[in-house]
């Protein structure tokens, strides 16, 4: 209730309207733009190359020099990020093939294949026992829905389960509970692994509240084949966006993490649609990471032969209508319907144009790129056999020339002669090299790193280098770091976080220690931006408007004034290191110093006003409290400067 009061009320005061003069775009009316000092260009530079400055930061890299710090960024593989890996360890996951995934973790398909008598269980007793309970939960399942009977308007009538019978499983859950947590690590992870699933059943609800408890102790693989027992998908799904959260977090590579983020919103794909769920993990870790500062060609060439991309916009269907295969079906059609009067049989891919689409306005050229619809169809001919063996099982790329459209296709007025394979490798070629790629390429980034209306002088200047330097995305960089439209005073802090920026950039402020990152993971969705969860190609908005309204940003200031009362589980911030060996006893004081340290001393009169007046509040200045002596709440403070429009913006 107190932090609800505290929030509102600061919503109320510091509103939308607060991010108005920016959220349209600011724009100076001097002719000739102010540079930054040194302190603020180490800021800004801060602000827009990684996801937010910790404690101390500023001033390392002013001690380093600006300058050579953002070069070391540019070159990640000679920065030391083996403290990232201690806090990556636990997360298995993260350095599986997706094959590996597929076969520790069993989707629905595999365990229906195994049920079906064509896949066989593991030798492994960790892994079979993954897959023995998956069974026993698709066998229940089936048997659930013969016992229900017919479907009546999509509903089944089940059997209601009585408060009074559910108490002996409760009672039992308890008991059984209380004897696993008297045992050994090795000892509960085994008797786990001996339950039976109804066993297991009985007890989930009364693991709601202590997992932790269950789980404590053991190592990862235990951990993990535990929570895969229940539901092995999302031990996947989780620790990929655990990663995410934690690379944002920890990564010394700042740039290079902000360069992914970009890059995987660029070539966007859903984390929800099927198989996805287990190629994402290979998509950012092999193909996205490894080539965020590299030749743009390699990284479209590397997303166009992706699984992950394939299967997301259905490319890996796609089939020439003149191909071997497709007059395959024909041939089968013209026997079935002469045998039985009939052409019905099971429906294939045709031609799919999706990829050739999105890979035309949003991969390249962009919407005014100058392609035609015929161009999109060209494009589509020219990627039919670029497909998948054995997508569900964790299978990579594959050409097949029997699904490939056969004959010559024009391109953008280019002749792409009949060549299989090589045909979609010179089309990306083309576009990768096209001067309408350089420039939505180069308004993108500039969009990202500069202004949500990026001056059209700088955007020329990145492109020219895109073109001349063969879309080197390092040297695009350097043109754009290099030009004084990045490093005007206009500039300093006039884009707004995205959710996924200001959690990160709260939690690094903060300097918290985060051992969990789910329940964050569960704030972002709260705010709009489920991590991997944009369900369109054109992945998340950059801009201000998107993200600038009353309930997103009463979301954030939620966030902040939770996150400083140790409200969030897996996160601890310890408010009072921000305060040095001793802390103040006057709240305006804190409020001055948390200024300085959170914000750089620059704070608008109207958050300083509205902040300072809540310090009266008895639950900030504990003043009217049973004793007097009390220091102030600094989480709250923090916490409300945190929720501030100037901390909400980079």
């Amino acid at each position: 209730m107190r932090i609800r009061r505290h929030t509102t009320l600061l919503a109320l005061l510091l509103g939308a309207s607060a991010f108005a003069p920016w959220a349209a775009g600011k724009k100076s009316e001097k002719p000739t733009p102010i540079q930054m000092d040194d302190h603020r260009r180490a800021a800004h530079a801060l602000n827009r190359l990684t996801f937010g400055p910790r404690p101390g930061d500023v001033d390392k890299v002013l001690a380093m020099g600006v300058d050579r710090w953002i070069s070391q960024q540019l070159h990640p593989d000679k920065i030391d990020d083996s403290a990232l890996e201690s806090h990556l360890a636990a997360l298995l996951t993260l350095h599986m093939s997706t094959r590996d995934l597929v076969e520790n973790f069993p989707p629905q398909q595999v365990i229906k294949a195994v049920a079906d008598g064509r896949q066989s269980l593991p030798n492994d007793p960790v892994k079979r026992a993954v897959y023995v309970a998956q069974l026993d939960r698709y066998e229940e399942k089936q048997e659930r829905k013969q016992e229900a009977g017919p479907e009546v308007n999509g509903k089944t009538d089940l059997p209601v389960v009585r408060s009074s019978e559910a108490e002996p499983d409760r009672l039992h859950a308890d008991e059984k509970l209380q004897a696993l947590s008297a045992m050994t690590p090795d000892q509960r992870f085994r008797a786990i692994l001996a339950m039976s699933f109804e066993e297991r059943q009985r007890l989930t609800p009364a693991l709601k509240n202590k997992a932790d408890e269950l789980l404590d102790g053991m190592t990862p693989r235990q951990r993990e084949t535990v929570k895969a027992l229940n539901n092995p998908q999302q031990v996947v799904t989780d620790e990929l966006v655990q990663g995410k959260l934690l690379r944002g977090i920890y990564s010394e590579r700042q740039l290079q993490e902000v360069m992914t983020d970009f890059w995987f919103n660029h070539f966007n794909v859903f984390i929800g649609k099927g198989a996805d769920r287990y190629e994402l993990t290979s998509y950012e870790r092999d193909v996205i990471r490894p080539r965020a500062f590299g030749k743009f060609e390699d990284l479209l060439v590397a997303t166009a032969q992706s699984p992950a991309m394939l299967f997301y916009l259905d490319n890996w269907l796609s089939v020439g209508p003149n191909s071997d295969f497709a007059n395959g079906i024909q041939n089968h059609k013209r026997n079935v319907w002469q045998r039985n009067g009939s052409t019905q049989s099971r429906k294939r891919g045709g031609l799919n144009e999706n990829y050739g689409r999105e890979l035309l306005e949003l991969h390249t050229l962009g919407v005014n790129g100058g392609y035609s619809q015929k161009d999109v169809t060209e494009v589509a001919r020219v990627f039919t056999g670029w497909t998948l063996k054995e997508p569900r099982q964790g299978g990579g790329f594959v050409f097949e020339e029997r699904k490939h459209e056969p004959g010559d296709k024009t391109v953008l007025g280019h002749r792409i002669k009949s060549k299989g394979e090589k045909e979609g490798l010179q089309v990306l070629h083309i576009l990768a090299h096209h001067p309408s790629t350089a420039r939505f390429i180069s308004t993108k980034l500039a969009m990202r790193f500069v202004s949500d209306n990026p001056p059209p002088a700088l955007v020329d200047r990145m492109a020219h280098t895109f073109l001349k330097k063969d879309g080197d995305i390092r040297e695009v960089l350097k043109t754009m770091l290099n030009s004084p439209e990045f490093w005007t005073e206009d500039e300093y802090r006039a884009k707004v976080k995205t959710p996924f920026e200001f959690v990160v950039s709260s939690l690094r402020a903060s300097g918290a220690e985060v051992t969990e990152a789910m329940p964050l993971a569960r704030q972002l969705q709260n705010m709009g931006m489920p991590l991997y969860g944009a369900q369109p190609p054109t992945g998340y908005s950059m801009k201000a408007d998107a993200w600038v309204n009353s309930s997103g940003l009463l979301g954030r200031m939620n966030f902040a004034l939770a996150l400083l009362a140790g409200k969030l589980k897996g996160t601890q911030v310890d408010v009072d290191r921000l305060l040095g060996p001793e802390p103040f006893s006057d709240p305006q004081q804190t409020l001055a110093w948390l200024e300085d340290r959170l914000l750089g001393g620059e704070v608008s009169k109207q958050t300083h006003d509205v902040i300072s007046a809540r310090l009266q509040d008895p639950t900030i200045s504990r003043r009217k409290l049973d004793d007097p002596a009390r220091p102030p709440n600094f989480a709250i403070i923090e916490g409300l400067l945190l929720g501030s429009p100037e901390f909400q913006k980079r």
